[in-house]
């Protein structure tokens, strides 16, 4: 779910009085507003719904979420009038794509109400500056039996109390920013700041102010700011997904450690810098360079001490480690008593892959809970695309409607979805009179659908009125 970016998006942004997360077709999946004098929408009444169909008076042209979606860039401090109930407000939109392992997999909206047009160029949403950054977690959150975490743990004690730059890589899921903090709280730095920043999260023109700093006039809005390097001064600078930074962001960052100086954007005063450098990522990090997703000196810079954490896949004896853990984590803050899990259910997990690693095993318990009638959890509280993923739940599901797929052949989520909703849109314009009866089937509006024909490249069925 997108909504775990909301706190990040706090850290980051002042002056929110409205919030709005889409997914990458333009679904809200978060929704909250802070001026319920001004917004009356409540957020059981957009959430689940495309924004076009949310706001009516919207368009593809005109809206700030559809026109980043469509391009991939951000939209930033745009002016736009919203009707609500018998008054209309004024307000600054910015809007900013999220992206995910190099792919852009929603937006995120920043909406600040003005009382008068007129202040529309007076006031933006500027970046702010944080002041906390103490740790969440210590060596004692990695959790595991296997080999391979005793091994991590180890290395971690060996190489945490020194000054060279460390690589962290592992896929998605496994815990790299665990281990980053890790190796800050048994640091000599641990009673400074530890600044945490996923590279992939924030648009590159953004990223180079918010690393860096800037100075008032460097462009509009610019105020004056320390960037992360002067903000973790004495401290640890997390660089997370570090392969999904633009090349030339790369450069600046590599000339700062080797210069252990900076200068904000728009300034001309170098800045000296104290920090040490924990990077991530989540390839491989040869075949980074190879794609020319990673600068080879810079790989260079930042490895010094490299840490490798091994997929869930490759410990499975973690697996079921963790899944105690996590019921008994789970049983504490939900106030439940679930005993663990069922045969059935433990074959499933010691032969299923975990893409998602331990970030997925918590996430599939958690929804478990949430739905278990007793005290074990059962196949048939897990999520259906666990029980399609391996074979012995494609072979309990026979006779289901489920989606196969051959497992030697890539295979696409995005891709099946996008030809199955194409399909449920196709047959209910098929067997409808008109789109409104369409629409009516499908349980969406008559906007809705248009905007699906349009999105799948359908005719736009006007022969059916």
């Amino acid at each position: 779910m997108l909504s775990r970016y909301v706190e990040q998006i706090f850290s980051i942004y002042n002056h929110i009085d409205t919030m709005i997360l889409t997914d990458e077709k333009g679904i809200i999946e978060y929704y909250m507003t802070w001026r319920p004098d001004v917004n009356t929408n409540k957020p059981e009444n957009v959430m689940g719904r495309h924004v076009l169909e949310a706001w009516d008076t919207l368009t593809e042209e005109t809206s700030t979420i559809m026109r980043c979606l469509k391009t991939g860039e951000p939209v930033r401090n745009e002016y736009q009038v919203f009707p609500y109930e018998d008054i209309t407000m004024p307000s600054v939109n910015t809007t900013m794509p999220i992206i995910e392992d190099g792919r852009m997999v929603g937006t995120a909206t920043m909406i600040k109400y003005l009382q008068e047009p007129f202040a529309r160029n007076e006031i933006v949403l500027d970046l702010k500056e944080k002041d906390d950054f103490t740790t969440r977690y210590t060596l004692d959150d990695i959790k595991g039996c296997s080999e391979s975490i005793e091994y991590l743990k180890a290395k971690i004690r060996m190489v945490a109390n020194t000054d060279s730059s460390v690589l962290i890589y592992g896929e998605t899921g496994v815990g790299k920013e665990l281990v980053a903090q890790s190796l800050h709280d048994l640091s000599s730095r641990r009673n400074k700041r530890f600044v945490s920043q996923n590279c992939a999260a924030i648009p590159d023109s953004l990223l180079e102010s918010i690393l860096f700093g800037t100075v008032k006039g460097a462009y509009t809005g610019a105020e004056n700011r320390p960037g992360l390097f002067e903000v973790a001064k004495g401290g640890t600078l997390f660089l997370d997904e570090i392969n999904s930074m633009d090349i030339g962001v790369q450069a600046k960052i590599l000339k700062a450690i080797e210069d252990k100086e900076v200068t904000r954007i728009g300034g001309t005063t170098p800045i000296k810098t104290d920090v040490r450098i924990i990077s991530a990522i989540n390839e491989n990090p040869l075949e980074a360079i190879k794609a020319k997703k990673l600068r080879r000196d810079l790989f260079y810079r930042l490895s010094v001490v490299e840490i490798d954490i091994e997929p869930l896949r490759k410990r499975r004896e973690d697996v079921d480690y963790l899944t105690k853990y996590f019921i008994n984590e789970n049983n504490t803050h939900m106030n439940r008593a679930i005993l663990g899990v069922d045969e059935e259910v433990k074959a499933l997990f010691d032969e299923y892959e975990w893409p998602g690693n331990v970030r997925e095993l918590k996430n599939v318990l958690e929804g478990a809970f949430n739905v278990a009638t007793s005290r074990t959890i059962k196949k048939e509280f897990l999520p259906g695309y666990m029980l399609a993923g391996t074979k012995r739940g494609l072979s309990d599901m026979a006779g289901k409607r489920v989606i196969h797929w051959d497992y030697e052949k890539d295979f696409s989520l995005e891709d099946e979805i996008k030809n199955y909703e194409r399909n449920l849109v196709v047959s209910a314009v098929e067997n409808s009179r008109n789109l409104s009866e369409a629409a009516r089937r499908l349980g969406i509006s008559r906007q809705n659908l248009n905007y699906k024909l349009k999105k799948h490249g359908l005719m736009s069925g006007e022969n059916l009125e």
